[in-house]
């Protein structure tokens, strides 16, 4: 990867663990009645054009978006990764170039939102599930985020992603940095993904159209094992927010 392409996406990784940095914290200090509120990805923009200057903030996250949609597209063209021709390697190509997609869309709606627009992208998915088809569509989603949920786990503790950060330049503290973050970071995630998954579920089969984001994730959460647990975990999605920015300071590690 030539250097201005490593740049574009070493900025895209960084601005996506800033998204998730606010997600916890903002998170976190609403479990522990510090302020805050539960927040989505749409609320951490949100939150950021609340703030001084903060048309010039939703400018730049949305820059930094696009250039995380670059990273993911490139990843599933160029296979960075080395992935077999096959029906695995393909699924995993696959799935950065949703990935990149649904972080293109964040990056539309942080311009869109600078502009003094809000952005309507739950309500596109709510439609979608009052269709005529949004309980087969909910359902599909939930069998998604089902099998996200169990790829974040197994990134979280099968060590797989330890050996690679283990074999790069980046000093012991970094490393050492990188691993707790990660798999604190991974497993956070999981949890998230999961009760989104069952929330999907939930909605598939009652046919309730409702709204499904990680705020309702975390409400739920909130709901049936108490505020501490909700504190923990969005803790841990705010290390999944610093283990993004300190990947994208070591190209050896974000650009494999």
């Amino acid at each position: 990867m030539g250097s201005k392409k490593k740049t574009l996406s070493r900025i895209g990784i960084a601005s996506k663990g800033i998204v998730y940095v606010l997600i916890g914290v903002l998170t976190a200090l609403a479990a522990f009645n510090q302020g805050g509120n539960k927040t989505s990805k749409k609320d951490a923009l949100q939150f950021l054009a609340e703030q001084s200057y903060g048309r010039i903030l939703l400018i730049l996250i949305g820059i930094g978006l696009s250039g995380y949609l670059f990273y993911r597209f490139y990843q599933a063209v160029a296979n960075l990764k080395n992935h077999d021709d096959d029906a695995k390697g393909y699924f995993m190509r696959a799935s950065y170039f949703i990935s990149g997609l649904v972080y293109g869309f964040l990056a539309f709606s942080a311009f869109k939102m600078s502009m003094g627009n809000s952005s309507n992208g739950s309500s596109y998915v709510t439609d979608i599930l009052n269709s005529e088809y949004g309980n087969i569509i909910a359902i599909l989603i939930a069998i998604a985020l089902a099998g996200k949920s169990i790829y974040e786990f197994y990134k979280a503790y099968s060590g797989k992603y330890r050996e690679e950060i283990e074999h790069t330049d980046i000093d012991a503290s970094a490393q050492n940095m990188l691993i707790k973050s990660g798999k604190m970071g991974f497993t956070a995630r999981g949890i998230v993904v999961a009760i989104m998954s069952f929330l999907f579920f939930k909605a598939g089969f009652q046919s309730n159209g409702e709204k499904v984001n990680r705020a309702n994730a975390f409400n739920f959460l909130q709901d049936e094992f108490g505020s501490i647990v909700l504190g923990l975990v969005a803790l841990g999605i705010a290390l999944y927010g610093v283990f993004m920015l300190i990947k994208s300071k070591y190209p050896d590690v974000n650009l494999q």
